[in-house]
């Protein structure tokens, strides 16, 4: 927070003549300090010239070898170069980002089964490649994420909302539809799994919402079938576990499957019914597209799931 800057006092200050003050000082000539800034001779005096009243000294005065500085100038340009070599740097200088050497967080804004799916690859990209940066995994409504961004809570969303809102930007990171799966322990239904099948059996949903339904339930309505939602819940971590006790059915990402079948020894089949794909995409503000840190997070992720 800035709180000693006297904004009057800057009123009457070019920076140009800064530079015209250093320049000269260098080079202890006008004509000289002339071609270094490619202006003439005229315009260099009447710098120097402003320079004088601002400073009320001669600052420079004519000697046998030029121009020599007086001790007001030695004194200004002392503490003058440094901020102006600062004032260049923060201007002009490119923000840089090192993965190997930053220590830097981010704060991710998930669901949990996009958190089972995707950070457990990346994770083992930072640990390889950036291991001072640290993930901070915020578990977020996916239909709250622009309001977490808009807030700063977050620095990253992955989202199955469609569209942004205003301010936001969205890149697609995968394309997903669904799978049912059920525990080969507990039932064995015909494959490929029927629509009488998959209507008769109880099923475990999730969903962020409190509702009893979902696309699916409408789906199956158009179709004029129903199924017993026997479970709700806003987390997916608990289905596997479930699934493995009881003869039940869940269907969820697609992403999923590989997980679940190796970790859980699920069975899974594509639905018997049409539903449309979701696409999973990075929602971030655009305040911060510039930002070389969620660049760089970005693209990783991007070229993580290219692979």
């Amino acid at each position: 927070m800035i709180v000693n800057i006297r904004e009057n006092d800057f009123s009457r200050i070019d920076l140009n003549l800064l530079t015209v003050l250093l320049v000269l000082y260098r080079e202890g000539s006008v004509s000289r300090a002339a071609q270094k800034l490619f202006l003439g001779q005229p315009a260099v005096s009447g710098a120097l010239a402003r320079l004088r009243v601002m400073f009320d000294d001669p600052l420079f005065v004519r000697s046998a070898n030029g121009m020599d500085p007086t001790p007001r100038a030695h004194a200004l340009v002392r503490e003058l170069t440094p901020l102006m070599e600062n004032m260049q740097q923060v201007l002009f200088r490119q923000p840089q980002f090192s993965p190997a050497s930053s220590q830097h967080s981010f704060r991710l804004g998930i669901t949990d089964w996009v958190e089972s799916w995707l950070m457990p690859p990346l994770f083992e990209l930072l640990h390889q490649h950036a291991p001072g940066i640290t993930l901070n995994v915020v578990a977020t409504d996916p239909f709250q994420d622009g309001d977490a961004l808009e807030q700063d809570r977050i620095d990253l969303a992955i989202s199955v909302a469609d569209g942004a809102a205003q301010g936001l930007r969205r890149q697609v990171l995968a394309v997903m539809g669904y799978k049912t799966f059920w525990h080969p322990a507990q039932w064995q239904p015909r494959l490929p799994l029927t629509l009488e099948a998959y209507t008769r059996g109880e099923h475990l949903l999730v969903s962020y919402r409190d509702a009893n339904s979902s696309i699916i339930d409408r789906q199956l309505a158009l179709l004029g079938h129903r199924r017993r939602v026997r479970y709700t819940t806003p987390h997916f971590a608990t289905l596997p576990l479930m699934l493995q006790r009881t003869p039940t059915f869940a269907t969820v990402p697609d992403g999923l499957e590989p997980s679940w079948r190796q970790h859980f020894g699920l069975c899974a089949s594509e639905l018997p019914l049409e539903i449309a794909k979701f696409e999973v995409a990075m929602l971030w503000h655009r305040r911060r597209e510039q930002e070389p840190a969620l660049q760089w997070l970005r693209s990783s992720l991007v070229q993580l799931l290219a692979q």
